[in-house]
């Protein structure tokens, strides 16, 4: 929404909620559908950043900081597969990731021919890929076996050393971004892995250096509340420090970052809770993420309801049709 839709509604609206951080999804395929002949070079005529250009120069200019995201994997970059398989040489990834860190690390004047053109604003918030224990965004098995920790771990340690062999000042790499639960079976029809099991194999698999761990701590039924204690080995905003403590165990005392929660709304049927509880929870939720010391960030998903609601989610501050819900302005009236 915020790369194909109105910007100045989009980032205009966020500004009236008084949005700090808004996140981004930096999709390789999108920017490169192509080899590029120099990697490094965010100028080389493989690669397309306008849209994310747009946003990005949107979002300085309402005043908001951007995380992005690198996601998915071109074809060329894995053989032809699925983006959810990851690079078959990861120092492509790392390529991908040193380029985009140079386009907006601040220091940078796009070439065109507009004579007129200023740097591109600086992104110093960074995270490797988007639940990569859910096949929907990483390829989990092969052969019967989970092989997701050993990608993320070199999809991981590629992006972090991208972004920080620029030598620009300032970047975060957040490590993790791992979903709320996982049924740890292999031989299962939609294998997944519980944060805790995905994080411990992980490191085992050489995953070692981080500037943040992220993680989105979504509730599981709409019966619970944010400080609910979730059962078995999932990880909500109302067990967090579980995780905080196997993160300590593991890389030490790391930053947290949530980089995805929310509360879904009617017309959800499942997931929905009414809008005054949903106000009350956002209150509630950030309440619990700003007492925590070991929590920076916190980002709310999503801004509008989607008016699919077979595959959507309806989490938004607003309607599918653009009507403020209650938790718009508890949200706008957050501390900072």
């Amino acid at each position: 929404m915020a790369l194909r839709g109105d910007p100045d509604f989009t980032f205009g609206t966020m500004k009236q909620l008084r949005v700090q951080i808004v996140r981004i999804n930096l999709n390789w395929p999108d920017v490169a559908k192509r080899r590029p002949a120099h990697p490094q070079d965010p100028a080389d005529d493989a690669y397309d950043w306008d849209l994310y250009d747009r946003a990005i120069r949107y979002a300085n200019q309402y005043g908001e900081q951007v995380m992005l995201t690198i996601l998915f994997t071109p074809k060329w970059a894995n053989g032809g597969r699925a983006h959810n398989v990851p690079p078959t040489n990861y120092n492509d990834l790392r390529n991908f990731a040193y380029a985009a860190a140079t386009r907006y690390s601040g220091h940078y004047i796009p070439n065109t021919d507009n004579f007129t053109e200023t740097y591109l604003p600086a992104v110093k918030y960074w995270t490797a890929w988007n639940e990569p224990a859910n096949p929907n965004w990483l390829r989990q098995v092969s052969g019967g076996k989970f092989v997701s920790p050993r990608s993320y771990a070199h999809i991981c340690t590629s992006i972090w050393q991208g972004v920080h062999f620029t030598n620009f000042a300032g970047e975060k790499v957040a490590c993790g971004v791992t979903g709320p639960r996982g049924n740890n079976q292999a031989h299962s029809s939609r294998p997944s892995m519980s944060p805790l099991a995905f994080m411990t194999a992980t490191r085992r698999a050489g995953l070692r250096t981080m500037d943040a761990y992220a993680h989105n701590p979504y509730y599981g039924r709409p019966s619970e509340t944010p400080t609910a204690r979730p059962g078995g080995s999932a990880v909500t905003l109302g067990n967090i420090n579980t995780l905080i403590s196997l993160v300590n165990k593991l890389w030490g005392k790391k930053r947290i970052w949530i980089t995805e929660y929310a509360w879904q709304t009617p017309p959800d049927r499942i997931f929905g809770v009414s809008f005054a509880r949903q106000a009350a929870y956002v209150r509630q939720s950030f309440a619990i993420a700003r007492a925590n010391p070991r929590i920076d960030i916190m980002v709310w998903f999503m801004l509008r309801d989607d008016t699919n609601l077979t595959v959507g989610w309806q989490s938004g501050m607003l309607t599918a049709k653009g009507k403020k819900k209650p938790a718009f302005s508890v949200f706008a009236r957050l501390p900072h």
